[in-house]
């Protein structure tokens, strides 16, 4: 499960990582972070792997704690995975950098469930489903949902404008 409100234990990087899999290599955890876009931060850190998060990771942005769950996902590499609002609350640049990584987790045969309000990390789905008032409204592949003209269609369209704008 990679969640909108990411824990991370006061223990290093490489640990909080390999709490999906304990008995993951450092070169496998390198591997996750690589593929979950936070290697990169993780190595300009004074200790890299080895530095501590800190309490829940306080050291850390939400963007940079999001990747961190990604690569512990990846690492984890279940046949089921919940994304719940993973990009929530991101500035954009960290929202962009979870996107990317998103899309790696993805890369892999599995089953997501994901839940979201940003529906351009949603739309190359299989199937979308739309919840209104805590009923399904309507379900199907984005271009399908779109030749609908329902809610999804009009939510569409007002994303695509707040991104223009």
């Amino acid at each position: 499960m990679v969640d909108q409100d990411v824990f991370l234990f006061n223990d290093t990087i490489l640990n909080n990582i390999r709490y999906a899999k304990p008995e993951a290599t450092e070169q496998e955890v390198i591997a996750a972070a690589k593929e979950a876009g936070c290697h990169a931060f993780i190595e300009k850190l004074e200790h890299g792997y080895y530095t501590v998060a800190g309490e829940n990771g306080n050291k850390f942005s939400g963007g940079e704690r999001q990747r961190i769950s990604i690569a512990r996902a990846i690492l984890k590499d279940s046949p089921i995975l919940l994304l719940d609002e993973a990009t929530a609350s991101l500035d954009i640049e960290n929202e962009l950098a979870v996107k990317e990584a998103i899309k790696n987790l993805l890369r892999k045969k599995k089953t997501v469930v994901m839940i979201a309000h940003t529906l351009s990390i949603i739309k190359n789905a299989d199937k979308i489903l739309v919840m209104d008032g805590g009923k399904m409204a309507e379900g199907g592949t984005h271009q399908e949902l779109l030749e609908k003209g329902g809610k999804y269609a009009a939510m569409w369209h007002t994303e695509s404008k707040l991104s223009m704008a």
